[in-house]
């Protein structure tokens, strides 16, 4: 895999670049769907806020998701124990509430309005978040971890690997049991492949990335 090395925000601009010229005169009017992968000690939320700072200087309305807002209850995510690997791969995220909330509202002929979140693990309650009505020309980014096994319709989408010994270095000690589930996602997923750009990011001050690899949607 070739890297090129580059800052957060002169990727940002050049993703924002790549959704701007893809958008074409039989696309108008539709939204654009983003995804930036990566397990949470990747730090997901840095590259998706720089591309909406990105986006919205160039006057496209953004809407940033964190897939954090859409875990579901606890009893549900703790039902085989809190530490349980298959558990957190395939049912910690309320995967059907994403595919409900946000991109149905903007596929082709949706409504634009997706709820920025859904559920909140510290209260272990719903949210109550209004909805956000983004006009069509609209970008949603949602980030965070697990996101390109789940055939989520993204137009773009951004994978942010750390190596296996940057991960566990970088994952906090009590969030060290995930790290299985993380060697599996990249093995039985394999998002690298799925996604078109993918950054290391061992050292987060000095991320590297492919480019892109094909183009948006």
């Amino acid at each position: 895999m070739q890297l090129e090395a580059i800052t957060w925000q002169r990727m940002a601009e050049r993703l924002a670049g790549h959704l701007d010229e893809h958008d074409s005169p039989a696309g108008e009017g539709t939204w654009r769907r983003v995804g930036v992968d990566g397990a949470p000690a990747a730090g997901t939320g840095v590259l998706a806020g720089h591309l909406a700072d990105a986006l919205r200087l160039r006057g496209r309305p953004v809407l940033v998701v964190p897939a954090g807002g859409f875990l579901r209850p606890a009893s549900l995510r703790f039902e085989f124990g809190r530490e349980d690997v298959d558990s957190y791969l395939g049912g910690w995220y309320d995967t059907a509430a994403l595919w409900r909330e946000v991109f149905g509202p903007t596929d082709p002929g949706g409504t634009g309005r997706v709820l920025p979140d859904l559920w909140d693990p510290v209260t272990d309650r719903a949210t109550r978040s209004p909805y956000t009505e983004l006009p069509p020309g609209g970008v949603v980014i949602v980030h965070g971890p697990l996101l390109l096994g789940h055939w989520f319709p993204f137009d773009l989408s951004v994978h942010i690997r750390l190596s296996p010994g940057a991960l566990a270095r970088r994952t906090e000690e009590s969030e060290r049991w995930t790290l299985p589930a993380f060697a599996r996602y990249e093995a039985e997923t394999d998002p690298a492949a799925r996604a078109d750009a993918v950054v290391r990011a061992d050292d987060p001050r000095h991320p590297a990335w492919t480019g892109l690899t094909g183009p948006a949607g």
